[in-house]
């Protein structure tokens, strides 16, 4: 009881089965339990590939917008400020960083960043990306090539279309890449294709790209703002070497009638220009329209009197698919700027075009420089530099793990914890030839689970066929997001006073686990 200032007596109104001290004392243990449940888990080993040891001019590290010499190569004094500040983590050492041009690093404190909820940034890790000499980076940057060559082919013509059977060819050919495959061989069917339950099904473009999302009294019509065919970037090597130098070149070519995503050229646009967790947004948009079931272990699946709401309900799952998309950043920024710091393509192949004119001896896997994609893209461009989507090229901060991937692995595995995976999308879209309209799809069931890894990998390769990202970037940052996804999940159900079993999903490696 207390008295307002005329002595009026005011009863406590305060109901619970803990109040005041207790409950507060509740709330802190919870807080100690998932922190101690973090602290305790086994240490990673963050180990790389040692590219940044074994060459001591920084070739197979990421440099762009730091100054460079003629070949590209970083300037060692530069490089060597960055990495004290790395080391140092002193804000004042990033301002101490040398840079070329305009262009500025993208945020290399956010490596460095704690977090309240799921795990820490450094209690995560990802296992080391391919060397700069290895057959698998030879394939991934084959890949690359060939995802530039065929950006203007509707994913739907590619088992049909010469550059994209030449591409299936050219892929197979090479000792170590790592796409998926039938009978040993890369086909048109599993070309740009991530290895994850539900890509190798249906259309190339998930329908969580396609459909239109009803968003309150709004209606998101999906049709977007693309850039027209033909146009590419940093073909040239004096503006490949001003881009390395911190040039900002103009904007892009933008097509005037908007359209579904109907290529790679769409899709690199797409997540040129999208809000980080928006893809996910509105799948989840999508699904509430469809009256997808949520996970069975959702307890007011079954409740008598209750609904879901600010917990396990809708608005719940809203809130938290954009929460942790924060904490995915923060986990693969760590993995780029202190862990790994891996070249982008577009600086691999600009090592590529010095080896085969004769500017540098780099060691370059052999398998690239007699590929085909080579030859295709030097027959257009009478360069060897990789074609970019976008006129910058890759944003400045180190390729591996990739941020749009981490977060989509995240996003995707709230997604399918909280829905029925196995629920079938009704009336599947696919685009048309001309990307004006959507068409009707009568192929293979569409699951919500395989739309949803469709769509992760979807937005993870569309910066591949940008030119920005490699293939390995993608897959294993969808497995970083996952775990970062995980971990999250873990400690909200501490937090739950409902009776909850757990949250059942299929991983991105299909198996079946409950959080």
């Amino acid at each position: 009881m207390r008295s307002t200032a005329s002595g009026e007596l005011l009863k406590d109104c305060e109901n619970g089965p803990a109040t005041g001290a207790e409950r507060a004392n509740q709330a802190f243990q919870i807080r100690r339990q998932a922190a101690e449940y973090e602290k305790n888990l086994p240490l990673p080993d963050h180990s790389c590939n040692s590219d940044e040891v074994l060459y001591p001019n920084k070739i197979g590290n990421f440099s762009k917008g730091l100054p460079h010499n003629k070949l590209g190569e970083v300037e060692l004094n530069a490089y060597e400020a960055m990495m004290l500040a790395l080391t140092t983590g002193n804000p004042s050492d990033f301002e101490k960083i040398p840079m070329a041009g305009v262009n500025k690093l993208v945020n290399p404190q956010a490596a460095l960043a704690f977090e309240l909820e799921g795990p820490d940034s450094h209690h995560m890790a990802m296992i080391p990306p391919p060397a700069f000499s290895s057959a698998e980076q030879a394939g991934e940057i084959a890949e690359n090539y060939w995802m530039a060559l065929a950006r203007d082919v509707h994913f739907s013509d590619c088992a049909t279309n010469h550059i994209t059977q030449l591409a299936a060819t050219d892929l197979s050919s090479f000792s170590d890449f790592r796409g998926p495959k039938v009978d040993g061989r890369v086909t048109p069917a599993t070309l740009f294709r991530a290895d994850v339950p539900g890509s190798p099904i249906g259309p190339y473009i998930s329908q969580f790209l396609w459909l239109d999302a009803p968003f309150g009294a709004e209606t998101i019509d999906r049709r977007m703002r693309t850039v027209v065919p033909g146009v590419d970037y940093m073909t040239k090597y004096e503006d490949w070497l001003a881009v390395q130098n911190g040039a900002l070149p103009g904007p892009d070519q933008f097509d005037p009638i908007p359209r579904y995503i109907r290529n790679g050229r769409d899709l690199g646009q797409w997540v040129h220009v999208d809000v980080l967790f928006q893809a996910y947004f509105t799948a989840l948009l999508i699904l509430f329209s469809l009256r997808a079931p949520f996970d069975a272990g959702n307890p007011y699946n079954t409740s008598r009197s209750q609904i879901g709401f600010g917990t396990l309900g809708e608005p719940y799952i809203a809130s938290v698919l954009c929460a942790v998309a924060t904490r995915a950043l923060k986990a693969v920024w760590y993995q780029k700027w202190m862990v790994h710091r891996r070249l982008r393509p577009e600086e691999f192949a600009g090592r590529i075009h010095n080896r085969l004119t004769g500017a540098a001896n780099y060691p370059i896997h052999p398998e690239i420089l007699k590929s085909a994609a080579l030859d295709g893209v030097y027959h257009k461009y009478r360069s060897y530099l990789l074609p970019q989507a976008y006129p910058e090229g890759c944003p400045a901060h180190p390729s591996y793990g990739a941020g749009h991937a981490t977060v989509a692995g995240a996003c995707v595995t709230i997604l399918k914890a909280f829905f029925d995976e196995s629920f079938v999308i009704p009336k599947p879209m696919i685009s048309s030839a001309d990307g004006l309209s959507l068409i009707p799809y009568d192929g293979m069931p569409l699951t919500v689970g395989g739309e949803l890894n469709k769509l992760a990998s979807n937005v993870a390769f569309g910066r591949n066929f940008a030119g920005i990202h490699w293939r390995a970037d993608g897959i294993e940052s969808l497995k970083l997001g996952e775990e970062v996804a995980i971990h999250f999940l873990k400690e909200e159900k501490m937090t739950l006073n409902e009776k909850l079993d757990g949250f059942t999903l299929t991983k991105f490696d299909g198996t079946t686990i409950t959080v």
